[in-house]
């Protein structure tokens, strides 16, 4: 295990932000977690980086989470369970479940970060959550640096939430995480309307799992900037929602306004609030709004943690103040 000291975290995050880390631990087994959270008391997780936001160097010990592993534990004709550790990319481990004709995350394809942030953001796109296919997370308590597993009805999976963004947070080092997929009769979900499009655009009229992920890799690239060529960490903020009573006094004010329903409940997507407020392809110096969706804020090259986190309250005060609606960050603020 080796300690690295004074370095920047520049290409670790996606956002591009040059801070530094008095010391850097890149975690390779169980057992080089073990010995560091013995031997460092302060410490700083760092995963894939792509949903957090820099504002100041790190004092703290950053343990780089970068355990690599993909394999199949149980399966039978319908169904296959795969272990995947916590520092595999998560689009990689997609384009693997796809090669092998595994179903249930093909929608998720091209969601930035690692395997090890997937449960605890609950991420989601096109109609699908990773909490529909996780049956375990393994982790080490940090307390203890012993293992533990929760199993998905214990991990409070909510809309871009988990345990372990409250109860559990603070507590514990996702080392992987089992997923319980498909091998035959896929239960596809493609009623978005972007992806209808783009499969009736290849005249697809029966797609497969792969034909999806094409379709939702190709709407995404031109939808959102590559963190590699502009500085971003995809969605800033979650889409609010809204009880019926506010959702019909805005639609009566805004007839265009997009919407999905929730339950009794609808949620209202974040980019558009935003867009209609002036923001969207805004530039402020080197911190800025896409220009493709207003939902990612995005550096240009040289600006820092702080120019993106003061656009960001700026965006919040804004519709805040036009539509009565905060906007609440999904990115971690550091």
């Amino acid at each position: 295990m080796k300690i690295q000291q004074n370095i920047s975290l520049k290409k670790y995050n996606t956002f591009g932000m040059d801070v530094k880390a008095s010391k850097f631990i890149s975690i390779t087994s169980i057992s080089d977690l073990q010995e560091a959270l013995k031997q460092h008391e302060k410490i700083f997780l760092l995963s894939g980086g792509s949903n957090m936001l820099l504002t100041k160097d790190i004092q703290e010990t950053v343990l780089h989470i970068n355990c690599k592993g993909i394999k199949i534990i149980k399966e039978n004709k319908y169904t296959v369970y795969v272990k995947v550790n916590a520092g595999e990319n998560w689009h990689q481990f997609v384009l693997w479940a796809i090669k092998n004709d595994f179903g249930g995350i093909e929608n998720l394809s091209l969601i930035p970060g690692n395997v090890g942030t997937s449960p605890i953001q609950n991420i989601g796109a096109y109609g699908v959550e990773v909490k529909d296919t996780i049956r375990t997370v393994n982790a080490m308590e940090i307390a203890t640096a012993k293992e533990v597993s929760f199993k998905n009805e214990v991990c409070n999976f909510g809309y871009r939430n988990s345990i372990f963004k409250n109860q559990a947070k603070g507590k514990y080092i996702i080392t992987s995480v089992v997923f319980k997929l498909t091998k035959e009769k896929h239960k596809l979900k493609y009623t978005y309307g972007a992806i209808q499009a783009e499969l009736a655009k290849n005249k697809i009229k029966n797609p497969s799992i792969k034909d999806i992920s094409n379709a939702i890799i190709k709407i995404r690239q031109e939808k959102l900037p590559d963190p590699a060529k502009i500085g971003n960490s995809g969605s800033f903020f979650k889409n609010p929602v809204v009880s019926e009573t506010i959702f019909l006094k805005m639609k009566a004010k805004n007839e265009n306004m997009p919407f999905y329903q929730v339950a009794k409940d609808y949620k209202i997507p974040a980019g558009w609030l935003i867009e209609q407020c002036g923001f969207k392809g805004k530039r402020f110096g080197d911190a800025g709004v896409h220009k493709n969706q207003a939902l990612v804020l995005v550096n240009y090259g040289n600006a820092n943690g702080n120019d993106i986190l003061n656009l960001a309250k700026k965006i919040r005060k804004t519709v805040l103040a036009k539509f009565g609606i905060s906007l609440e960050m999904e990115v971690n603020i550091i």
